[in-house]
């Protein structure tokens, strides 16, 4: 539902996974396949000949063509590096059917065909002066910046033109050649030569016009400001704006979850905050929010903040291009991270690079100060986690017919580690056991780079979630009538469409990043407010369009990992940032042990697993978990999850966001007292090495 999970019965579940395989990897070779069968058929029509061949094959060329452009655009790329790319095809087609025309006729009717060839040719030139023309107008389309949630209308940006011209020129080329076959083929059938040229023309005609329409769009006042402009404008708003804390991101498409648990955070600071992104496609991945976002792909327009107001930089995450942003002396860094976990991604080395390190609680400090990367202890801040305010607290045991299991498990990492994830050795077996008791609703929400790496957790996450969809066909068939009123469902497309349309803008296929730039310009006042209270009404009618039974697979972004929180009553999980975060609620929770080391030497190991239940990789500790779960007498760990939740979050007085708030304000002052300092040093015009006649200014370089 909603591309959230699958309804029972929606999929058949395969038996074994390498049927499944293979039908897919023979769906996708059936189009090239196709393809060249009707090459050679066309080429047997030809010169047999036979018009039936050479008219049905061409037309099941054209097609299977199509469909390839359509359906199968990475194969179509991967055909083009073979140098069979599209245009290739075409003119493959063309020349057989010129040449089959020529067999047919069996005269000499040579300078008449020449004629259809150079009139193929005049099309096939204008296909290519239209490619052209179409890169010149991206180039001009194409600014040194990206904004959201500002004005930008002085940088005269305009809709893109039709993506038929811009971004698909292999489904242009197809389009426009169609009358010119289907004369061709007419021609073939027995009618007149005139037949094959009006076609030709049409289709020189139809090139023509697409080339015509980008021209308009190398106008003088019909294409947006030259480069130079662009950054001239971003100073003057910035000046304007004058930005005093911000969010520096940069991450693959898979990442920007990493940025996104804090933009409300950054939103409730003290300020003018903003959000600095240095690629392109991470712009429409920011979820939604009222901050101006400003994208800066090349360095040299990145150092432009040096002259802005900006004081201080969050980063949630290191990058390659972070360097880049730190070489900034006005700006102040912290790194701020996006989860803390118990592994060692969580102490980088690189954290020294940042002014500070701002953590949730003494757990972190105590976590840097023993793997001795070179991070001062004087430069660690305590914070707190502001984003989980919306995590409710326990409220005791489960009071419905069903417990409700949340298994999140992390991804593999990149060091190939097996005590990463469970997916791998024990994600079948956790979720097996869970499934086996009659009494539990699990929900299964992986990673989002489950499988990005090793492809055994691909493959195992692909079966936990057969075994998941096997298991609600079972329940389906238990609970015949236990399904939720139509209108629940109607509930949840309405609350959907109305959340979609707060915090997504609705653009044209053909939508590039200039026209989105004038789409998303300042948001409404009060939108905020609003995506808040609607995000609220989409979680209660996405869980009550579910029966208590159903077992759900949550793979995208909504409903958050926050919100599952708050209706589990167990989590199951691996040695990763959602144990630290989930203790904010303290439910009782349980970490996968698939590391090889014994359960004390694990617990010794990771301190956020003292709290919580150990399941080993064969998960025969799930009953026994369960039953401590619904009889809260039995859960062992309950003031021990108290005193974990203090000293990995830090204490609730005074709360996270006040934290978050003075940290960032004493950080803005070093960088306003940096500032100050490094004016006073311009002024006193200290002499440089060249003004003081260093020796490498007149001895020659050696060597």
């Amino acid at each position: 539902m909603l591309g959230d999970v699958e309804l029972p019965g929606a999929r058949e579940v395969s038996a074994s996974p390498l049927p499944a395989r293979l039908r897919t990897a023979a769906a996708r070779l059936l189009l090239p396949t196709v393809l060249a069968l009707s090459c050679a058929v066309q080429a047997a029509g030809a010169f047999l000949p036979s018009v039936p061949l050479l008219a049905g094959a061409t037309a099941v060329g054209l097609a299977a063509d199509f469909a390839l452009h359509r359906w199968q655009r990475n194969l179509a790329a991967a055909l083009g590096k073979l140098h069979a790319t599209v245009f290739v095809r075409q003119v493959v087609r063309d020349l057989l059917m010129v040449a089959g025309l020529v067999v047919i006729e069996d005269q000499d009717y040579e300078k008449k065909y020449l004629s259809l060839v150079c009139g193929l040719l005049v099309f096939y030139a204008l296909h290519f002066a239209c490619q052209a023309v179409a890169i010149l107008v991206r180039r001009t389309r194409t600014l040194p910046v990206v904004t959201r949630n500002i004005d930008a209308s002085p940088l005269r940006l305009s809709p893109a033109p039709p993506a038929l011209l811009m971004q698909r020129s292999g489904q242009r080329l197809l389009l426009f050649s169609l009358p010119s076959t289907a004369g061709l083929l007419t021609d073939a059938s027995g009618g007149s030569a005139w037949w094959a040229a009006a076609g030709i023309a049409v289709s020189a005609a139809c090139a023509a016009v697409a080339l015509g329409m980008l021209l308009l769009r190398l106008r003088p006042g019909h294409k947006p400001v030259t480069s130079d402009q662009a950054l001239e404008w971003l100073e003057s708003w910035l000046a304007e704006y004058r930005p005093t804390v911000g969010m520096y991101f940069s991450g693959g498409t898979s990442s920007a979850y990493q940025a996104n648990m804090w933009l409300e955070p950054l939103a409730r600071l003290e300020g003018r905050p903003l959000i600095v992104l240095r690629e392109r496609f991470m712009v429409r991945k920011i979820a939604s929010t009222d901050i101006p976002i400003v994208c800066l792909p090349k360095v040299a327009d990145l150092m432009r903040l040096e002259h802005s107001t900006l004081k201080t930089l969050i980063h949630p995450s290191n990058s390659g291009k972070t360097s880049q942003v730190l070489r900034i002396p006005t700006i102040k860094h912290a790194f701020v991270n996006h989860g803390e976990s118990d592994k060692l991604s969580s102490c980088n080395p690189y954290a020294k690079a940042y002014d500070e390190v701002w953590v949730a609680g003494p757990a972190a400090r105590e976590r840097y100060a023993l793997a001795n990367v070179g991070v001062d202890d004087r430069d660690v801040v305590e914070i707190g986690r502001p984003q989980l305010d919306a995590i409710a607290p326990y409220a005791g045991a489960p009071t419905g017919p069903y417990t409700t299991v949340l298994y999140a498990p992390t991804w593999e990492g990149w060091d190939g580690n097996p005590g990463n994830t469970s997916v791998i050795e024990a994600g079948e077996n956790i979720v097996r056991a869970l499934l086996a008791d009659p009494g539990v609703r699990l929900l299964y929400k992986p990673h989002p780079l489950t499988g990005s790496v090793e492809p055994r957790a691909a493959a195992a996450n692909t079966r936990i979630q057969e075994m998941i969809r096997a298991a609600n066909v079972v329940r389906a068939a238990e609970h015949p009538a236990e399904r939720p009123a139509p209108a629940a469902a109607a509930e949840l497309v309405r609350r959907t469409a109305e959340l979609d349309r707060l915090t997504t803008s609705a653009f044209r296929k053909s939508a590039d990043d200039t026209e989105r730039m004038l789409l998303q310009s300042v948001p409404e006042p009060g939108r905020a407010a609003a995506v808040a209270a609607a995000t609220a009404s989409w979680e209660a009618a996405y869980w009550a369009s579910f029966p208590a039974w159903e077992h759900l697979i949550i793979t995208e972004a909504r409903p958050t990992v926050y919100a599952c929180f708050n209706v589990a009553d167990l989590l199951v999980s691996d040695v990763s940032s959602v144990i630290s975060d989930y203790l904010e609620s303290e439910k009782p929770y349980a970490v996968a042990n698939t590391s090889g080391l014994a359960e004390q030497d694990f617990r010794d190991t990771f301190p956020t697993v003292r709290a919580g239940a150990v399941l080993a990789p064969d998960a025969l500790g799930i009953p026994a978990l369960l039953e401590s779960v619904r009889h809260p007498e039995q859960d062992a760990y309950a003031e021990a999850r108290t005193e974990l939740k203090l000293h990995l979050l830090g204490p609730s007085d005074p709360p996270s966001v006040v934290r978050f708030n003075e940290a960032a304000r004493a950080l803005s002052t070093e960088a306003e007292e940096h500032r100050a300092g490094m004016s006073v040093r311009t002024l006193a015009a200290i002499p440089t090495q060249r003004d003081a006649g260093s020796p490498l200014d007149s001895e020659p370089l050696k060597g």
